[in-house]
């Protein structure tokens, strides 16, 4: 029996779905959502630095810290069987801010047996 790979569509839907649910955790404050979603040794690069997964979830330990997003533009690169590589664009209002805010997002995702979990994010503001 072989397994059919999904369409390069097909998998560009799926792991927008993902990265949505990554942002959707932050839009309701769920850091164990959060961290269902991330490799334990997750790393994030940012214009305010660098993030681990434990700083990652902890940013929702108050509750959400967005209060409107959306992904726009999505391109996905496939590295392997087990690695993708997505970027985008994500516009998106910070609980405690004023003014819509613009990044240009890369997204490592990768493949293990719980799934596909995100390794690496960079931001980088799109001004």
């Amino acid at each position: 029996m072989t397994t059919q790979k999904p369409t390069p569509l097909a998998l560009l839907d799926e792991i927008v779905a993902l990265e949505t649910q990554v942002w959707q955790a932050l839009l309701v404050g769920d850091s164990e959502a959060d961290s269902k979603m991330l490799t334990d040794d997750f790393l994030g690069v940012y214009p305010s630095g660098f993030s681990n997964k434990a700083e990652h979830c902890g940013q929702l330990e108050n509750g959400p810290v967005m209060t409107s997003f959306s992904l726009t533009q999505p391109q996905l690169r496939v590295i392997s069987t087990d690695a993708v590589l997505l970027s985008y664009r994500a516009s998106y209002l910070r609980v405690d801010g004023t003014n819509q805010e613009e990044m240009y997002i890369s997204s490592l995702w990768q493949r293990c047996g719980r799934g596909w979990l995100n390794s690496f994010s960079q931001d980088t503001p799109a001004d």
